[in-house]
């Protein structure tokens, strides 16, 4: 079983920011549960696969440079994590946010992404 916080680590680097498809749906299957619920600020999305085709989608429309990075401390209880993140090219963030996650049974079963405004 993986901790809370590798999980919030596999998240941004083996899923959100892996441009590799079947490496990056390998670390999809690993770490979430089924049911997975992902929420941001353009909606919510449920299941694996629909994880998997928010992270492409995000990594195909953004220059190939385009990184994310840890932006602080991992924050971590028994089920519940935060990780507050940047994206974009090595150290020039276009963007900023912060993704807090619920685990069940060792995988993430919900991810609330959130964007400094």
């Amino acid at each position: 079983m993986r901790s809370v916080t590798d999980l919030l680590a596999a998240n941004l680097h083996e899923v959100f920011g892996n441009r590799d498809p079947a490496s990056r749906r390998a670390a999809v299957d690993r770490i979430y549960t089924d049911d997975v619920v992902f929420t941001d600020p353009e909606g919510v999305s449920t299941g694996r696969d629909a994880v998997e085709d928010k992270a492409g989608a995000l990594l195909a429309k953004v220059p190939a440079d385009f990184e994310f990075t840890e932006d602080g401390q991992r924050y971590a209880g028994p089920d519940t994590g935060a990780l507050a993140w940047a994206f974009g090219p090595p150290g020039t963030p276009a963007v900023r946010g912060i993704d807090i996650i619920t685990v069940r049974d060792g995988r993430i079963a919900t991810i609330v992404t959130l964007f400094t405004a």
